[in-house]
């Protein structure tokens, strides 16, 4: 009995060895246990990379560009009424230029015609001539009307005179509604077309 006893207390050489993990054991848990960490560092990484993009990418869109979502006609066959297009910030242009600008709490886009200080002359056909130059605008659809300004007319100081490309449709710097556009309400030059995806490009 008491010899049953001390067998029990002490296990034999072949349970101690079951119970020991074996060095295959031992490297797959050390393996796991690394896994784990690489894993959780990866996460972490990961994670970070992720808020400084959003981060970036909300501090780049608030300060220097914009998606904007074309809608109307005035600037077709440019662009289209549901076009998104992206402009970034700049505080001067040259003609021939597609601007996005505030106006009555909506977004407008049209095509820079003159700069500060030059004379615009609008003929009856719709020909456009800055400093006595008549443009090639092979992309628009020409119109005088309509417009309420008294031509040969001469840009204001810190103003860019605008048309849109579909003249007949478009009510831009040619009405005193609108008029030419101040640097205040400038949000940037129209240089891309996101969407629709079979148009996608510089513009």
């Amino acid at each position: 009995m008491g010899k049953q006893k001390k067998e029990q207390a002490n296990p034999s050489q072949d349970q101690q060895e079951q119970v020991k993990p074996s060095l295959d054991q031992l490297k797959s848990e050390l393996k796991r246990e690394n896994s784990k960490k690489e894993y959780k560092k990866v996460l972490r990484n990961t994670l970070i990379v992720v808020v400084v993009v959003a981060a970036l990418a909300v501090l780049v869109s608030s300060f220097f560009i914009a998606v904007l979502k074309v809608t109307g006609d005035s600037m077709t066959p440019t662009l289209e009424t549901g076009d998104l297009v992206v402009a970034y910030t700049r505080t001067s242009f040259e003609p021939g230029e597609l601007i996005a600008f505030y106006y009555n709490n909506k977004v407008l886009v049209k095509r820079v015609v003159g700069s500060p200080g030059d004379w615009i002359n609008l003929d009856a056909d719709g020909n456009v001539s800055v400093n006595g130059e008549i443009l090639d605008e092979p992309y628009v659809e020409k119109s005088f009307e309509p417009t309420d300004l008294t031509f040969p007319y001469q840009v204001p100081e810190n103003r860019y005179f605008v048309l849109g490309d579909h003249r007949s449709a478009s009510i831009d710097s040619r009405s005193s509604v609108v008029g030419c556009v101040t640097k205040e309400q400038l949000i940037g030059k129209v240089v891309f077309r996101v969407y629709p995806f079979n148009k996608f490009g510089g513009l």
